[in-house]
C-alpha cells in the first residue's frame, strides 16, 4: 500500500499526521524498516507544494523513511496527489489529508475491509471533527436542488432542508458498512488496478469536488464504492484551505461548475452559474449595507473583497479560462 499526503505550509499538522501514520497498532511490523499492516507493506509519500514553513526540515529530521516530492509551485491538492500517483505501483492506494489523524486500528480496519470486499474499488472511513463530534463523510450524487443549496445562502436559510438531508444521507445509520456514492477525499482508500481502469484525478479541479468527481468516474466505470465506520479517522477540517479564504471560495463555486458541466451539461451549468453569482451578488450588497451601517467595518470590508473578487471572476468552471 501506498499512502500519499499532500502538504503546504501545515508543519505541525503533517508531523502529527505521520505519527498517527507510524503508531498504527493493530497487527502492525516492522520489517527491513519498513512499516508493514494486515501483512502488506505500506510506503508513505508526501508530496510538498512549495510550502514556506518548517515542513521540509522536519520531515528530513523526523521522518527519514517518507520518500519525499517537492514541487517548486503549490500544484494545488489534485495535480499534487497526481504527482505521487504516477509514481505508485501498489495493490492499494491511500489519499490522506495532513489534517487528518488516523485511530490506531484505522489503517487495518480498511484494509481488512478491502479484503472482505473485493467488489469495492474506493473506500472511506468513518470522520470525525477535532471535538469528536461526527463529521459527515458519505453521500449521494448531487442533484440540481441539492447544487442550489450546498453552501449557498438558501443553506443558509434553510440549513435542514430536504435536499441537504438526501445529499448527506441522513435517512441512513452511519453506525454500519454501507455502499454509497461517493466519499469524502480526506482519507479515500482504492484499488490499485483503479488507477489504470477509472484514470488519476481531473486535474482541472485544484481542490475541492475532486473525489466526487472520481467516485462518479468509478461508477461509470463499474467500480462501486463504500463506508466503513469501523475505520475511524479525525479530519482537522481546512487547515490549508483556511490560509486564503477569498481563493478557497472561489475554488469551491469553480470546482463545482466543472463538476456540473462535465456530467450535468451546459444547460444546468449554466442556470447553475447564473443562480451562484446572483447569491454572491445579493451577499455583496448585504455586507454593503452593513458597512454603511457602520456595523463591525473591518469584516464588512473583508467580506466585501472577497465576494468582489468572485464577482469579478465571472465563476468560470475550473479548468476554463472562460464561463460558458
Amino acid at each position: 500500500m501506498c499512502i500519499v499526503i499532500v502538504n503546504w505550509n501545515v508543519c505541525d499538522l503533517l508531523r502529527d499526521c505521520l505519527r498517527s501514520v507510524f503508531s498504527s497498532q493493530s497487527n502492525t511490523a516492522e520489517r527491513a524498516g519498513k512499516l508493514v499492516i494486515e501483512d502488506v507493506q505500506v510506503d508513505v509519500k508526501v508530496v510538498d507544494n512549495a510550502s514556506l514553513d518548517d515542513s521540509l526540515s522536519m520531515l528530513r529530521s523526523t521522518f527519514p523513511q517518507v520518500q519525499l516530492l517537492q514541487s517548486d509551485t503549490n500544484l494545488g491538492f489534485t495535480a499534487g496527489n497526481n504527482l505521487a500517483l504516477r509514481e505508485c505501483n501498489h495493490d492499494y492506494v491511500l489519499l490522506l489529508n495532513p489534517d487528518t489523524l488516523l485511530a490506531p486500528d484505522a489503517l487495518s480496519e480498511m484494509l481488512r475491509t478491502m479484503h472482505a470486499h473485493p467488489e469495492i474499488g474506493a473506500l472511506g472511513p468513518r470522520l470525525l471533527y477535532g471535538d469528536g463530534t461526527p463529521q459527515s463523510s458519505r453521500r449521494r450524487f448531487p442533484t440540481l436542488a441539492m447544487a442550489l443549496m450546498e453552501s449557498t445562502l438558501l443553506e443558509q436559510w434553510f440549513p435542514n432542508n430536504r435536499s441537504r438531508r438526501a445529499y448527506h444521507l441522513c435517512d441512513s445509520p452511519d453506525d454500519i458498512y454501507q455502499e454509497v456514492d461517493w466519499v469524502n477525499g480526506a482519507c479515500l482508500l482504492v484499488r490499485g488496478a483503479l488507477l489504470s481502469d477509472v484514470g488519476l484525478l481531473d486535474e482541472g479541479y485544484f481542490m475541492y469536488s475532486e473525489e466526487l468527481d472520481w467516485c462518479r468516474r468509478m461508477a461509470k466505470k463499474g467500480w462501486r464504492v463504500a463506508y466503513t465506520p469501523e475505520a475511524i479517522v479525525t479530519h482537522l477540517e481546512g487547515r490549508s484551505s483556511s490560509q486564503v479564504v477569498a481563493q478557497r471560495q472561489l475554488y469551491f463555486e469553480t470546482s463545482k461548475l466543472r463538476y456540473w458541466s462535465k456530467h450535468h451539461g451546459t444547460v444546468q451549468t449554466v442556470f447553475l452559474r447564473s443562480f451562484l453569482l446572483g447569491t454572491y451578488l445579493l451577499r455583496w450588497l448585504i455586507e454593503g449595507f452593513k458597512w454603511l451601517l457602520g456595523h463591525r467595518r473591518d469584516l464588512r470590508q473583508q467580506r466585501l473583497a472577497a465576494y468582489g473578487t468572485i464577482l469579478r471572476s465571472g465563476l468560470p468552471p475550473a479548468g476554463t479560462d472562460r464561463a460558458s
